[in-house]
């Protein structure tokens, strides 16, 4: 969901990359293991800035509106800042695209990896890749690891959990569609039906006027809420990854898609070289650490 700002950084200054690593958030229905590798056709070329894009020359990137922190800032997907900016350009970069070429589109999270061609040529979204995804959409190699985290009000009962079992008698939420909201379902199997929101915005409200005990997103999100939107909120915990294979977010398109290849190619470069892990302590090593929730 955004860049994560000063606040935050302040807040959360003794932020560890490590811990990161396993990371707000980013969607709806329960889903299967995430799998790491990149899914659909292999492409022919991968010439750069020659690819057989929507619009000739150009590179059409989708995300959700709004575009949270610390994955985005200002709500600005275009300007470059927060980590998934950032990847989309470099991403953009190794494929031969220049940032003029870039053209950004608004999709929602569930429309992206639903059945369907799509009208973009890569979607970044904090979407986690899984089996059950891949039957609709194909994945690049992933981008991101992740971690989710459970978020409740200071002095409340929530916020004295410190197993998996204390959160069982709560009311949790989360957003719909993501594997934040699969985690209270498969993990925390709760004696309580889990609420379920179309925007991580509501379930944060949600939170703040008590309609739920605590929240589930993803761990750099987790961070930016309690520092910037719910200063009187704190991360529980977080959990562990569930398998051998961890979650990771990667970049959406069509199914059977001859980019993928070119664009997993781009995301493994970035990986080897470095950047993947430069951008993710700029943007968002202001994460400290959680307690495992077990």
């Amino acid at each position: 969901m955004h860049l994560a700002p000063r606040v935050l950084r302040r807040a959360v200054a003794a932020a560890t990359i490590g811990l990161l690593a396993t990371a707000v958030g980013c969607a709806p229905q329960p889903e299967d293991k995430a799998a790491a590798t990149p899914s659909g056709s292999a492409s022919k070329t991968c010439a750069k800035g020659k690819l057989a894009t929507k619009t000739s020359s150009k590179l059409t990137i989708a995300t959700d509106e709004p575009a949270y922190e610390p994955w985005f800032k200002d709500d600005k997907p275009a300007n470059g800042k927060g980590f998934e900016s950032a990847v989309a350009y470099a991403v953009a970069q190794q494929l031969g695209y220049d940032k003029s070429a870039v053209v950004w589109q608004q999709v929602p999270f569930n429309k992206a990896f639903a059945p369907g061609v799509k009208t973009f040529d890569f979607d970044i979204n904090q979407v986690s890749i899984s089996d059950e995804r891949k039957k609709a959409v194909d994945f690049s190699s992933g981008y991101y690891d992740v971690r989710q985290a459970v978020i409740a009000l200071k002095g409340s009962k929530a916020a004295k959990a410190t197993s998996i079992a204390d959160l069982k008698g709560l009311k949790l939420g989360a957003q719909v569609g993501t594997t934040s909201l699969n985690y209270i379902g498969d993990v925390v199997k709760p004696s309580q039906e889990a609420a379920a929101y179309s925007k991580n915005d509501q379930a944060i409200s949600a939170l703040k006027n008590g309609q739920v005990d605590a929240i589930v997103t993803d761990l750099p999100t987790a961070f930016y809420v309690t520092a910037a939107q719910v200063t009187d909120a704190k991360i529980v915990g977080q959990f562990e990854n569930q398998g051998g294979t961890p979650e990771q977010f990667g970049l959406v398109l069509d199914k059977g898609s001859d980019l993928t290849s070119c664009v997993s190619s781009a995301v493994d470069a970035l990986r080897k070289d470095g950047t993947l892990a430069k951008l993710e302590k700029q943007w968002l090593s202001d994460a400290v650490d959680a307690p495992v929730l077990k």
